[in-house]
């Protein structure tokens, strides 16, 4: 039976159901997609103990797993498995910067150095994913063997996951979903749907946060954070072809 809710995530969801392009759908209680699960609630953490997900996989840099760390039943064991896409991201300065901040050693406001550094190094969405591309065919890779295993009649399904659940989470989902057959507009719109489902609570919460920290909220800066573009135009549709078969590509790479 396939799990409809972890309560205390906000961009969590099953990825049955979608058409294929030779007909049918894909399989539910397969693969799921989530945002972080650090602020599971009591009945969260209960849920994914009764749900069919046995394998969680963590998109996430290590410092985000330090700050924020799953909150994972201990009911029963899960297997919890590491494949972080991103990291170095951001220059080491302001990393560190932000890193004291949140653990509250400096008064949770970044140097203005800092901050400067830090918006001028921020890529573009296409540029986050195209560096996804060229340095996380392992991760990618990592995660297709476990969802293969699934669909082999492993009964525990698996449940993908970085911090928003939007960037790293919809680059790895959308490049699975494509290998298996999904049809583009399915796969652009569940990659979409991350928008509608961080608005609001969510994002505002990590606004707050950039806030207190001095970082400017701009226009960039919010697309980075809580933007799923909707469908491209048709000018960009060849990029996301591109994507899509560069993704496929690392994973037969990877996966030899």
């Amino acid at each position: 039976m396939t799990t409809r809710r972890l309560d205390g995530t906000f961009n969590f969801r099953d990825v049955g159901g979608l058409p294929l392009k030779g007909g049918g759908t894909t399989r539910s209680g397969i693969l799921y997609r989530s945002d972080a699960l650090g602020n599971l609630t009591a009945r969260g953490v209960e849920q994914l103990a009764a749900s069919d997900i046995g394998v969680v996989v963590d998109f996430r840099t290590p410092m985000e797993r330090r700050l924020a760390p799953d909150r994972l039943p201990t009911s029963r064991p899960l297997q919890s498995v590491v494949l972080p896409l991103l990291e170095g991201t951001f220059n080491d300065t302001a990393q560190q910067a932000a890193n004291d901040a949140l653990e509250g050693r400096a008064n949770a406001a970044l140097p203005s150095d800092a901050v400067a550094d830090t918006m001028a190094q921020l890529p573009t969405l296409g540029e986050v994913y195209v560096r996804m591309l060229e340095h996380g065919a392992s991760s990618f890779a990592g995660a297709a063997r476990l969802v293969a295993a699934v669909s082999a009649g492993r009964r525990s399904a698996v449940l993908v996951h970085c911090s928003a659940g939007k960037d790293r989470t919809g680059v790895a989902t959308a490049i699975l979903l494509d290998a298996i057959g999904v049809t583009r507009d399915a796969v652009v719109a569940d990659y979409a749907a991350s928008e509608k489902r961080l608005a609001g609570t969510w994002s505002e919460g990590v606004y707050g946060q950039l806030r207190q920290m001095g970082v400017p909220l701009t226009a960039h800066v919010k697309d980075l954070i809580s933007t799923t573009p909707p469908r491209p135009r048709s000018r960009r549709r060849s990029h996301g072809s591109k994507i899509t078969r560069a993704g496929r590509r690392s994973i037969c790479a990877q996966a030899g």
